[in-house]
């Protein structure tokens, strides 16, 4: 008697596309392989436990799932069916399908107060979900604008925007959104509205008010429009930074020139530093100042113009005692 020993069915095996962790909305492929291989296979696909219930079946190896929803989360397997020998395959080893929610995106700002113009702002994607291999993109105000990655002003690294030399256009409305390559996947997004404020403004005030004469004291004062009391001053005429030297002179907010030259004249401007935020003011408007020579003729003419007027004024003097004198009688008249 001979004996025949029956071949085991053929095995069942399922893949899936993506191979990590689903998000909801996307598409997810299941594919059915079976080996060794044999011709016209009817694939059935199966869900969970239920064993008699089947899914899909068809002579396509992949099931598709479009638009996956949490409720599509589960135990999938299959296995094959046909009509020649053999006519069905094992059941599959069951795959664990996940579909989680879209993750979010949150913008976080440095620095997370008020920024000013001309300071560096950082902005930073942060996106709640255990993948690492996100691609960013970043956006500006209601329009969504896609921000391009190296323009100078802005920069893109990754999860990070960084702003440099913020100007008041800066201002708005930022968004940021993740994406995984080659896939239809997009995180959700929230908004951060970013507020830059204008730096203090100086204001250059000078005392004599009206036109220097040389020899004369002048005073140049720095004022800032601030709360702050901590500014540290900075002076300039034309180009150039003013330091103490005996001729100027500063003491915080005040310049003061001692015997005013015709080399003092010229544009003068201020600045305001500090070490906290805003680390320093706009620099002010420039103030002319225009320093003039005495005229010694000038002075000749003055010094004449006063001896005349003394001269007069003792002339007059005179005449009046005289005339005085004249009108009243003398003793001796008064007693014949």
């Amino acid at each position: 008697m001979i004996l025949y020993f029956s071949s085991a069915l053929p095995r069942s095996t399922v893949t899936v596309t993506p191979d990590s962790a689903v998000f909801t909305g996307e598409t997810v492929k299941l594919k059915c392989e079976i080996t060794p291989y044999y011709s016209n296979w009817r694939y059935e696909w199966y869900k969970d436990t239920h064993r008699k219930s089947v899914l899909q079946m068809s002579k396509l190896q992949t099931l598709t799932i479009r638009g996956a929803a949490e409720s599509d989360q589960g135990q999938y397997w299959c296995r094959g069916q046909r009509s020649g020998r053999p006519n069905s395959s094992q059941s599959s080893s069951a795959v664990s399908l996940s579909v989680t929610a879209l993750p979010r995106s949150t913008v976080t700002v440095t620095p997370d107060s008020a920024v000013f113009t001309g300071e560096t702002v950082k902005l930073k994607c942060v996106i709640e979900s255990d993948h690492s291999d996100w691609t960013y993109e970043w956006y500006k105000d209601r329009n969504r604008i896609k921000l391009r990655r190296f323009d100078g002003h802005y920069t893109v690294n990754r999860d990070t925007l960084t702003i440099r030399g913020a100007y008041r256009s800066d201002q708005g409305q930022y968004w940021c959104k993740g994406l995984i390559d080659e896939r239809s996947v997009s995180t959700q997004w929230s908004i951060l509205y970013l507020s830059v404020k204008a730096l203090p403004r100086s204001t250059v005030t000078v005392t004599p008010g009206s036109a220097v004469f040389t020899g004369e004291t002048v005073n140049l004062k720095c004022v800032i429009e601030s709360n702050h009391s901590d500014w540290t001053y900075e002076w300039y005429k034309d180009s150039v930074k003013l330091q103490s030297d005996g001729h100027y002179t500063v003491n915080r907010d005040t310049l003061t020139i001692r015997g005013a030259a015709e080399s003092d004249q010229g544009q003068y401007w201020c600045k305001g530093r500090r070490s906290g935020r805003p680390n320093s003011s706009q620099s002010s408007s420039a103030v002319s100042l225009s320093v003039k020579v005495l005229d010694q003729i000038s002075v000749y003419k003055i010094v004449s113009f006063l001896l005349a007027v003394c001269v007069y004024l003792l002339a007059t003097a005179v005449l009046i005692y005289k005339y005085i004198r004249a009108r009243v009688p003398s003793s001796s008249e008064e007693q014949t």
